[in-house]
């Protein structure tokens, strides 16, 4: 439960919020009819409200009722954030970062000699996130094929979507572009050339795993491999926002976060706003790992591969 240690001045929030959405969204013909939208609103009282969750929630719902971009929005924080820009994000990252083992939860050896990594929650700053992502990276790089768990995964930083790929390809390839409103520039992602340790390559089977609750840079890496025809995408369609952002401190409690670019692919020319993407194999997010595991083992038997055995399990029964 929040508790609410200080008056809440509406009016102030909401209109740094209208104007940090004018100067800043990536599409500005609809900046200016949110910014109208957030003051009118105002005016009309729908924003009187004492908690700054409230407040978020309402502004939120506004903000997101002409194109739907969940990237934009008024986000609550239950602690008080740091006034630098960005801060925020990093703040409550770091936090999940410790905890989870720098963004891979889980190595294992499935039946098979298929692997499988978790990412997870985030693909965090690669300054962070170098380290245990290679460790991890190295250590499935000799497996027959591997899974690669994006279920949980609500997002991140782009860096570290390349620094994956680099793992999965054989070349420094051409992943994605931004094109920025500031300067109205177009950047390109490549995978790094060279990565620290092994390289599972970019010709044993892969399998993506997704979920709706799949997000922003982890639905990058997804869609980026699945567009390359590097990966099958197995499970859910994932939750559709390919929108870079940027956020601002608008009160101790609360941070407005504002899309500043769009992704566009080299190959589909497009991205996964609002249609997340899709799976090659359909299924339920909870059967996605079985459904992957049956797939890589049917696709080695039928290139001849002879899988390793896998590993005595104690509960097995004594030989003899």
């Amino acid at each position: 439960m929040t508790t609410v240690t200080q008056r809440l001045s509406v009016a102030p929030v909401v209109e740094a919020t209208a104007q940090l959405v004018h100067s800043h969204y990536v599409f500005p013909e609809l900046a200016e009819r949110l910014g109208a939208l957030l003051r009118t609103r105002l005016a009309d009282g729908a924003y009187d409200v004492e908690d700054p969750a409230d407040l978020a929630r309402l502004v939120t719902t506004d903000l997101q009722s002409l194109n739907g971009d969940l990237h934009l929005r008024l986000k609550h924080h239950a602690r008080q954030v740091p006034v630098e820009q960005g801060a925020a994000a990093l703040s409550a990252m770091r936090e999940k970062f410790d905890s989870s083992l720098g963004g891979a939860p889980r190595v294992e050896l499935l039946d098979g000699r298929v692997a499988l990594l978790e990412l997870a929650p985030a693909l965090f700053p690669l300054s962070w996130s170098a380290g245990p992502l290679g460790a991890a990276l190295t250590l499935v790089a000799p497996a027959d094929a591997l899974i690669l768990d994006l279920r949980a995964n609500t997002g991140g930083a782009p860096d570290t979507v390349a620094f994956v790929c680099a793992h999965l390809l054989d070349r420094r390839t051409h992943l994605n572009s931004m094109y920025w409103r500031e300067g109205e520039r177009l950047e390109q992602s490549w995978s790094p050339a060279h990565v620290p340790g092994a390289r599972f390559g970019g010709s044993k089977p892969l399998y993506v795993l997704t979920s709706g609750h799949t997000f922003s840079a982890a639905e990058e890496l997804a869609y980026d491999l699945q567009q390359l025809g590097r990966a099958v995408v197995v499970g859910e369609t994932t939750g559709g926002g390919a929108h870079p952002r940027e956020g601002w401190t608008v009160h101790p409690h609360l941070e407005a976060t504002v899309p500043v670019g769009r992704a566009v692919n080299p190959v589909s020319g497009t991205n996964w706003e609002g249609t997340g993407v899709r799976p090659d194999v359909p299924c339920a997010a909870s059967d996605a790992r079985d459904r992957a595991r049956a797939l890589a083992l049917a696709r080695l038997d039928a290139r001849g591969a002879e899988p390793r055995p896998r590993a005595a399990d104690p509960a097995d029964p004594p030989l003899g």
